[in-house]
């Protein structure tokens, strides 16, 4: 008698928060809606799917017809959805009552569109940590889905990889199903076949009832050659009248009904895990080099089977420690969640609904993180955070604040470093100053267009840009069938190499460098030159910090020292005061630059901006200043002297910001380019502008010396 194993599949079709709208409509088109025509043709074919809140407001607004046909799907007992937080937060890195939020969201449009209570959810990038138990079961839902690296990581063998398990933190308890692996690399880039005998053989081994499969349904035509093999050679459907065919030894069971039949193999505690990749893209490029090496060395040694469950990567947390933007980006967003908690709490409710909504827009996990796919370094991605984070702060501010014209000014550790920042809010602009690192402005927003203008990335190394350097670009499979997009290697650009270019420290604004004569723009815009003072990167000490009427102040200062030739060196104090009033959106700086040793000093002080506005080789966003003659786009680099203002334009979000000072000037500025995989190649993003303040310092011992320089932002339209 031939044993029948349960097949269970889950499909998680998912686009970010800010992605264009032509990616929605091609992924739609080539992926998300053949899938359901196909499983149409094949009703023996039962799944679990999952759409994020994204791209279900897309098909609603654009393809609603979609719906319908799931809901039909569901109607007739195909299909179960399953929920998660709405717009793909990852739970874990979120406050608690957002991550319950999100997911009762999520809920109730499935409840209401589909007429479908949901008992499961998908993990967002399957990324689990021992807090979700509480938060899942809380929200209502029985099941999750993960890798069966997780189980691995709890001491977990391969055989116990088949059917599912129960877990609990504190008494709340949830059920979760171990994603098999090898289904996950080889659907749909192997033969239906493969496939198929793969779970034949799993169905007769002992005490296997059921085996899972859990994905992105981009795979599906969306990644690099998958639309051709997976459609047009008919994979999809060849796939499901394969299953159909062997119905009698495969059973497609949906997750609800597995569980009301099968018992939980038992109890089990899961660390904090997501899947193999992404625990490796968490590490710095350095560990990153000795994980690979220990891995390679394990897989050599065939000993990958038996020792894999004892190595792993990092956690995705850290990647608010390798990538100081998503640290800051995390925290902005906590600061308004707890604004938004606050004001309710407050009874302040209003237009809340609608804050919060925006909140959990500005949550949506794909900006917040990098690996295979663009990330963290896809500007667009965190625009789109910071818009709806700024949205949501300015509806809040809407009802708690009495006056038109407000500023406020406080002094909190805002990035959880350990340190104090001080943080400037009026009705116009959100800033947040960081003394311990160079004294500078790591924040920027403007209110009034919902722009981030400090929404930069620093130029890292990225342990990938290896492949790059020994030039193993190749995206040629052996043969007809897709390779998986873990393997593939393109390259957008000829001789993209050359552009890869790494910071020695954090971009931020009002960064002091002391630079001698010898350096020039290509020197600093490849970080090819030596400082000879200590202020870039150092810590700035609080001299003052207050809120006088309608205005708010700090000063800094640091006693540094600048190298004078021969090793020699001479103690120098950069003092900076900063003054913002609530009724203009212009930051006043007043420099103080004073020679504390015993000969004469003679440099330069680089005051380094960096800013953004999205795009650099676009026709409407341009240099702006009194050098400045027609509108150069912004990829364009430039040296300008003896100016007391230069800028920037924006005409598609109708704003511009501009550095001026009393004192002249001169000017370097070139774009801040980076070089990252995605999940089509290698790419140079466009970052953000650098824009250096070059002023003269020549000063007899115990003499001091003051600029001024102005950072405005204002309305264009």
């Amino acid at each position: 008698m031939t044993k029948t194993v349960d097949f269970l599949v889950g499909i998680h079709n998912h686009q970010p928060v800010g992605n264009f709208g032509h990616v929605f409509e091609e992924s739609f088109e080539m992926c998300y809606d053949p899938q359901i025509k196909i499983l149409f043709d094949h009703p023996g074919v039962r799944i679990s799917l999952h759409y994020s809140g994204p791209l279900l407001e897309w098909i609603e607004a654009n393809r609603p017809k979609h719906i319908d046909k799931v809901a039909e799907l569901v109607e007739r007992g195909q299909v179960e959805i399953l929920s998660g937080g709405f717009y793909e937060p990852i739970l874990s890195a979120i406050p608690e009552d957002d991550a319950i939020g999100q997911i009762e969201m999520m809920n109730g449009y499935i409840e209401k569109r589909f007429g479908h209570k949901p008992s499961g959810m998908w993990s967002t990038e399957r990324i689990w940590d021992p807090c979700l138990p509480r938060i899942i079961s809380r929200a209502g839902l029985k099941f999750t889905l993960l890798d069966d690296t997780h189980f691995y990581y709890a001491g977990l063998e391969s055989e116990d990889m088949f059917g599912y398990y129960f877990t609990e933190k504190h008494g709340d308890g949830v059920i979760v199903f171990p994603i098999d692996k090898t289904l996950r690399y080889s659907i749909p880039f192997k033969l239906p076949e493969e496939t198929i005998g793969y779970l034949k053989q799993a169905g007769e081994r002992p005490g296997v009832d059921c085996v899972t499969y859990g994905d992105d349904g981009e795979k599906f035509g969306v990644w690099p050659g998958t639309y051709k093999w997976v459609f047009e050679e008919n994979w999809l459907p060849n796939f499901y009248t394969a299953l159909e065919d062997n119905s009698d030894s495969i059973r497609m069971t949906l997750f609800s009904e597995f569980i009301e039949r099968s018992p939980a193999k038992g109890r089990v505690y899961l660390p904090m895990a997501s899947y193999d990749e992404m625990m490796e893209w968490t590490l710095s490029a350095k560990s990153g080099e000795r994980f690979e090496e220990a891995r390679d060395t394990i897989s050599e040694m065939g000993k990958m089977n038996e020792w894999k469950q004892f190595l792993r990567g990092g956690l995705w947390d850290n990647f608010m420690v390798k990538y100081e933007e998503a640290n800051r980006m995390s925290k902005r967003m906590l600061y308004v969640s707890k604004k938004l908690s606050s004001a309710l709490r407050n009874g302040k409710n209003g237009r809340l609904d609608s804050a919060r909504r925006e909140l959990y827009m500005g949550q949506c996990n794909c900006a917040y993180w990098h690996g295979l796919f663009g990330g963290l370094y896809l500007n667009y991605l965190r625009h789109a955070v910071y818009e709806h984070l700024i949205k949501a702060e300015n509806i809040i501010n809407s009802a708690i604040q009495k006056k038109k014209n407000w500023i406020e000014i406080s002094r909190l550790d805002f990035d959880a470093d350990g340190n104090d920042e001080v943080i400037v809010e009026s009705s116009h602009i959100f800033a947040c100053f960081n003394p311990s690192y160079s004294g500078c402005l790591s924040v920027f927003d403007f209110r009034e267009v919902n722009f981030s203008v400090t929404n930069t990335l620093t130029r890292r190394k990225e342990i990938y840009h290896r492949k790059l350097l020994e030039h193993q670009a190749d995206d040629k499979p052996d043969n007809d069938q897709p390779a998986s997009i873990h393997d593939i290697v393109n390259v957008k650009e000829e001789r993209l190499a050359e552009a890869l270019i790494y910071d020695d420290h954090e971009r931020h604004c009002f960064v002091d460098h002391l630079l001698d004569t010898q350096v020039t723009l290509a020197n600093f815009s490849r970080g090819d030159f030596l400082e000879i003072g200590d202020f870039a990167g150092q810590r700035f000490d609080i001299i003052n910090c207050e809120k006088s009427g309608d205005s708010a102040s700090l000063k800094m200062k640091r006693e540094g020292v600048v190298e004078t030739g021969g090793g020699a060196k001479q103690p120098v104090t950069i003092t900076k005061s900063f003054t913002i009033s609530g009724d203009s959106p212009v930051i006043h700086a007043l420099y103080e630059v004073t020679n504390n040793g015993n000969i004469a000093i003679d440099l330069r002080l680089g005051v380094e901006f960096n800013l953004t506005l999205l795009a650099s080789d676009a026709e409407d966003r341009y240099w702006i200043g009194d050098a400045i003659s027609g509108k150069p786009r912004l990829k364009n680099s430039g040296e300008d002297k003896n100016v007391t203002n230069i800028g920037m334009r924006d005409d598609w979000f109708g704003f511009e910001v501009m550095l001026s000072s009393d004192d002249v000037f001169d000017v370097w500025r070139f774009p801040v380019d980076t070089v990252s995989q995605s999940e089509s190649g290698f790419e140079r993003t466009y970052q953000g502008s650098c824009i250096v303040l070059l002023l003269p310092v020549k000063l007899n011992p115990s003499e001091a010396q003051t600029f001024n320089i102005d950072l405005a932002v204002k309305k264009t339209k």
